[in-house]
């Protein structure tokens, strides 16, 4: 069933099959992992066309997470969404408090240091226990900058879409 969200949301992904009944294996991205079976419809994505199935169920299993959709009900089925890409829209996540934002506002956000040198554009984050780490994207480079408010990070401006912090930009001599 094709649909378009109005304004996507990756929460998880397809990571495989479970059973002859057309239950998927789910990667969640949602904190915590169980989350991600509150929503529904969900949207998949594997080529760029999105699909929207509604959750019939979904629970934890093992050290995962199975779901069942509506309308796939076998194993061949379930096994040609491993890989797609896992989608709510914008509007069913709840709002976020002052000084809060989900990773997707932050994906596409220049970052620029207090002397307003462009570092680049964020392109993803990640977590590594101590605090989560923006990966900013400059040309071949790739900056980590941990994501640690008033330390590292000075200001998230979603309306100008770009993001201060406190780093310097070292140029490496290539000779």
């Amino acid at each position: 069933m094709n649909s378009n969200p109005s304004h996507p949301v990756i929460v998880g992904k397809v990571a495989g099959v479970f059973g002859v009944k057309g239950w998927i294996k789910v990667r969640s991205e949602t904190d915590p992992a169980t989350n991600i079976l509150q929503y529904s419809p969900w949207y998949l994505n594997n080529d760029g066309t999105w699909q929207r199935y509604e959750v019939q169920e979904g629970q934890r299993h093992n050290k995962g997470l199975i779901a069942h959709l509506k309308d796939c009900d076998d194993r061949d089925l379930a096994a040609s969404l491993v890989g797609y890409q896992i989608a709510v829209d914008r509007s069913q996540l709840p709002q976020t408090e002052e000084g809060e934002f989900y990773w997707s506002d932050l994906i596409g956000l220049k970052v620029v240091n207090r002397q307003d040198v462009e570092l680049g554009e964020v392109k993803g984050l990640m977590q590594t226990g101590a605090n989560d780490v923006l990966v900013v994207q400059n040309g071949k480079n790739e900056l980590l900058i941990p994501y640690v408010i008033d330390h590292y990070i000075d200001k998230v401006d979603l309306e100008k879409r770009r993001i201060i912090v406190d780093w310097e930009w070292l140029e490496l001599d290539e000779s």
